[in-house]
C-alpha cells in the first residue's frame, strides 16, 4: 500500500496536508463530489474539475450492476472511461448494506444482493470487494464492511462491527500493492464509544492506508456524529488520512475539520442543485420560492461558480426550477460544489495560518449557526438576513 500523506500543519487537532495517489494529488481537507454512477450528475468532467475538485468518490455496487467492472476495466478503467484524470475514491457497497436492507441478506462470507435495476442476484464478499475496485482503477479502496443504520441496539452493533472487522483482514488480503494506490479500513461501532474503540484498535492492527469513519451521518444528529469524532479521532494515527464518510451540511464540514477530519463525501451539494436549493456562506436558498421571482441579484456577487461569474439573476434561476429547465440543475450543482470547494479552500488556509478559530466564529456569524452545538444552520432565516442587506453581500 503506497498512497502517502504528508501533514503540513495543524491548528488544535485540525490538519492541513497532502493525499499523494496515482492519479495526482490531493490537497487536504478535502470535499469529494460523489459520482455514485461514473458521473457527478448534471456536470461534465472539465465543470467539475473547474469547482476546484481534485478527488470523486464512485460506488462499488452501482458500477458492478451497470456498465460491470469488466467491462470498464477492458474500456481503460473508471478514469478513463468517464474522462476523469484526477483521484478516485470508491465507497465498496457498504452503505447499500443499509439503504438497500429489503433486498440484501447478510453472511459471515458478505453480502448477497437483489438488483434494485433487474432483480438478478450478486454476492459482495470482501475480496470481490476488492477486486471490482482494481478493476476500476480505484486510487483508493474502501474495505467492505456493513454500515449500521441508526437506531440500533448494542449487541446489534457489536456483532456488526466485529463482523466487518473480519471482513478488513479479508480485503487487506485481498488487496494488491502497488505504487499510487490505497486501501482504507472503516471504524464502525454506531453511537458506542467502547466499539468504536475497538474497531479502530482492531484496524490499526490490520493496518491500513488511511482510516474511515462509518456509521454516521444516518439519523443520529450532528451532536453524536461530533461526539463519535471527538471519541474516534484521537484513536487513529496521526500520520495517515482520516475520512468521515457520508458528511455532509457546510457547518458539519467546519465542525469535523476542527476535529482533525481530512476527507469528506455527501450528495447533499449535488443533490440539492437538482432540486433547487444552493447552499451560499448565508446558509441554503430555496430557488422555487416566490420571493425570489423578480430578484435580479446573482445568489453571491462573490462566487466564482458559472451561474454568478455569468450574471444569471436569482429571477432567472428560480424560473428555470419552476419550468424543470436542465440548466437549473447544472448552474445550481456548478454553484454548490464551487461553494463546497471554496469553503474547504478557506478551511485550508485558515489551518495553515493558525487562524481556525477565528475562521469557524466568522463562518458561524455569516452561515446563522453553531459548528458545535449541534443546532441546525440558520439555512433560510440566515439567506433572509442576507436578502435584507440589500444587493451586495456583507464580507
Amino acid at each position: 500500500m503506497t498512497v502517502g500523506f504528508t501533514l503540513h500543519a495543524t491548528d488544535g487537532p485540525a490538519r492541513r496536508g497532502t493525499l499523494t495517489t496515482a492519479h495526482g494529488t490531493v490537497e487536504t481537507p478535502a470535499f469529494m463530489p460523489v459520482g455514485t454512477a461514473a458521473t457527478v450528475k448534471a456536470l461534465p468532467p472539465a465543470m467539475v474539475a473547474e469547482t476546484g475538485a481534485e478527488i470523486l468518490l464512485g460506488n462499488t455496487y452501482h458500477l458492478m450492476l451497470r456498465p460491470g467492472a469488466e467491462r470498464i476495466a477492458r474500456l481503460g478503467g473508471l478514469h478513463a472511461f468517464m474522462r476523469w484524470d484526477r483521484p478516485i475514491l470508491t465507497d465498496s457497497g457498504g452503505f447499500q448494506v443499509m439503504s438497500l436492507a429489503g433486498r440484501r441478506t447478510i453472511s459471515e462470507e458478505g453480502v448477497l444482493f437483489q438488483s434494485h435495476l433487474d432483480g438478478s442476484r450478486h454476492h459482495l464478499t470482501p475480496r470481490t470487494a476488492v477486486h471490482i475496485q482494481h478493476l476500476l482503477d480505484s486510487d483508493v479502496t474502501m474495505v467492505l464492511d456493513e454500515c449500521t443504520p441508526f437506531p440500533v441496539d448494542r449487541e446489534v452493533a457489536a456483532a456488526s462491527m466485529a463482523r466487518s472487522m473480519r471482513w478488513a483482514g479479508r480485503c487487506r488480503d485481498a488487496f494488491v500493492d502497488r505504487p499510487g494506490y490505497g486501501l482504507f479500513g472503516i471504524v464502525q461501532g454506531s453511537v458506542f464509544e467502547d466499539l468504536r474503540a475497538r474497531s479502530a484498535a482492531a484496524l490499526l492492527e490490520i493496518g491500513f492506508d488511511g482510516y474511515a469513519i462509518g456509521g454516521l451521518a444516518v439519523g443520529e444528529g450532528q451532536g453524536t456524529t461530533f461526539a463519535m469524532t471527538d471519541v474516534t479521532t484521537p484513536l487513529l494515527p496521526a500520520n495517515r488520512p482520516r475520512y468521515l464518510m457520508g458528511v455532509g451540511k457546510p457547518d458539519d464540514l467546519v465542525g469535523a475539520v476542527a476535529r482533525g477530519i481530512d476527507l469528506f463525501d455527501c450528495v447533499l451539494p449535488t443533490r440539492s442543485g437538482r432540486t433547487g436549493q444552493a447552499w451560499t456562506r448565508f446558509g441554503p436558498l430555496s430557488l422555487s420560492n416566490a420571493r425570489h421571482a423578480e430578484d435580479p441579484r446573482p445568489l453571491d456577487p462573490a462566487c466564482r461558480c458559472p451561474a454568478c461569474r455569468g450574471g444569471f439573476s436569482r429571477a432567472y434561476l428560480n424560473h428555470l426550477v419552476r419550468a424543470k429547465e436542465i440548466l437549473a440543475a447544472i448552474l445550481l450543482t456548478a454553484h454548490n460544489l464551487t461553494y463546497y470547494q471554496d469553503l474547504m479552500a478557506g478551511l485550508r488556509a485558515a489551518i495553515a495560518t493558525g487562524t481556525l478559530r477565528a475562521f469557524q466564529a466568522a463562518f458561524a456569524a455569516d452561515f446563522g449557526g453553531s459548528t458545535d452545538n449541534g443546532s441546525a444552520p440558520g439555512g433560510e432565516h440566515a439567506a433572509r438576513r442576507a436578502d435584507a442587506a440589500g444587493t451586495s453581500f456583507p464580507r
